[in-house]
C-alpha cells in the first residue's frame, strides 16, 4: 500500500487559470517590441558622437577667432557752454535734455550794458574823426605857411642883394646890410618850422595801417566800436552744433553769469563705445575689424561697427595717480586696454552716455 501512487486530490485545481503554455504563445507574438528599441537606441548612441564632433569642429574653427568684453561703456562727447560776457540772466529758451540745432539760442544775457557801450563807441568814432578833419585843416593851415615862408625868402633875399651890391659901392651902412641878412635867416627859419608843421600834420592824418588809407584814430575808434558790436551779439549765446540740452539747473533768470564759466552742458549725438579689453585678448585685434554690440539696456537690440582706435596705455598707466609698488610684494594683474568702437550702423534707440554695453570683435578679417 506503501508503494502505491497516492491519490490526487482533483477538487483542488483551478482549471479557471490559463496553462503556462498559452503564456508562452503570448510572449512569442510581442517579441518583435524590444527590436524597435533596439533602432532608436543605436540611432541615438550615433548621434551623441556625432553632435559632440559637430560642436567641437565649431569650436576648433572659431576657437580664438572672437574676443569680447562686458567691461564697455557708450561715450558720446560733452561740450560745456559758456558766455563769453558777463551779465544778468533775462531769458532762458532751454529745457533739460531738449534737442537742439546748431545756432538755436540757448539763453540770453541782458544786452543794455552793451547797447550803452556800442553807443560810446559810435561816439568815439565820430569824434575820431572830427579830429582827422581838424587836423587835416591845420595841415592846409601849414601849408600856407610854407609858402608864405618862401615868398618872405624871397623878398629878403632881394633885399640883402641889393643891400650887399651898394655896400660895395658904399652906398649903404653896415647896419642895413646886416639887417637884411638878418631877415633872410628869419624867411628860412620861418619856412622851416611850416615845413614840420606840415610833415606832422599829414603823419596824424594818414598814419594808419599800411594801405588802409584810414587815419590811426580812425582806426583805434573803429576798433572799439566793433568790439563793442561783438560783445552785444554775445549776450545770444547760441548752441554751437546739434544735441541734447543738459545740465541746466544753473539757467535761472536773473542770475549773474560770469564769462567763460560753463552754464550748461551739450551732448553731441555722435556715440561711440569704449571697450576695456584684456591685454590678452589684444594679439590678433586690428583697426578695422568688425565689432557686434548689444546693450543691458535694450535687452535683444544688436549694432555693427568696427574697431577705430586702440589705446596707447593700459587703463591703470594713464590715471592721474598710477600704481607704484616698490617694496616687492608685487601680485601681476591682467591689464585692460581701451578700445575705440565706432558704431556703423543706426538705431532707433537713443544711446546714452554711460549705458553698458558687450562688445564682441570679429578679429578673423585682418588676423
Amino acid at each position: 500500500m506503501a508503494d502505491a501512487d497516492p491519490k490526487i486530490d482533483t477538487s483542488k485545481i483551478d482549471v479557471k487559470a490559463p496553462p503556462v503554455v498559452a503564456a508562452n504563445v503570448i510572449e512569442e507574438v510581442e517579441a518583435p517590441a524590444p527590436k524597435k528599441r533596439r533602432w532608436g537606441r543605436l540611432a541615438l548612441m550615433a548621434a551623441v558622437p556625432l553632435l559632440i564632433a559637430v560642436v567641437a569642429a565649431y569650436f576648433y574653427l572659431t576657437g580664438g577667432r572672437y574676443v569680447s568684453t562686458d567691461n564697455a561703456y557708450i561715450g558720446q562727447d560733452v561740450v560745456s557752454v559758456s558766455p563769453d560776457v558777463s551779465g544778468r540772466i533775462v531769458a532762458v529758451r532751454v529745457k533739460e535734455n531738449q534737442r537742439v540745432k546748431a545756432g538755436d539760442v540757448l539763453f540770453v544775457i541782458d544786452q543794455q550794458p552793451y547797447q550803452n557801450a556800442v553807443e560810446q563807441a559810435n561816439a568815439a568814432l565820430a569824434s575820431a574823426r572830427v579830429q582827422v578833419s581838424t587836423l587835416a585843416t591845420d595841415a592846409g593851415g601849414a601849408a600856407a605857411d610854407v609858402a608864405s615862408a618862401n615868398a618872405d625868402i624871397k623878398l629878403a633875399q632881394a633885399t640883402y642883394n641889393r643891400q650887399a651890391v651898394l655896400m660895395k659901392q658904399g652906398f649903404t651902412t653896415r647896419a642895413s646890410f646886416d639887417a637884411a641878412a638878418q631877415q633872410v635867416a628869419a624867411a628860412k627859419s620861418r619856412l622851416a618850422t611850416a615845413q614840420a608843421s606840415v610833415a606832422k600834420a599829414e603823419a596824424q592824418v594818414g598814419s594808419g595801417t599800411a594801405g588802409s588809407g584810414v587815419p590811426a584814430a580812425v582806426q583805434v575808434a573803429m576798433a572799439e566800436r566793433d568790439k563793442a558790436l561783438l560783445n552785444l551779439s554775445r549776450t545770444v549765446v547760441r548752441a554751437p552744433h546739434d544735441g541734447i540740452v543738459s545740465q541746466t539747473s544753473r539757467l535761472q533768470v536773473g542770475n549773474i553769469t560770469p564769462s567763460g564759466v560753463p552754464a550748461l552742458s551739450l551732448v553731441t549725438q555722435d556715440p561711440w563705445v569704449t571697450a576695456n579689453f584684456k591685454e590678452t585678448d589684444l594679439a590678433n585685434m586690428r583697426v578695422g575689424q568688425p565689432v557686434e554690440m548689444t546693450f543691458d539696456a535694450y535687452p535683444g537690440l544688436k549694432l555693427c561697427g568696427r574697431v577705430q582706435s586702440i589705446g596707447a596705455g593700459t587703463g591703470s598707466s594713464e590715471s592721474i595717480l598710477p600704481a607704484q609698488n616698490a617694496n616687492g610684494n608685487w601680485v601681476k594683474v591682467t591689464q585692460r586696454v581701451p578700445v575705440r568702437v565706432a558704431i556703423t550702423c543706426k538705431t532707433g534707440r537713443a544711446l546714452i552716455t554711460g549705458l553698458s554695453t558687450d562688445v564682441k570683435v570679429d578679429t578673423k578679417p585682418n588676423g
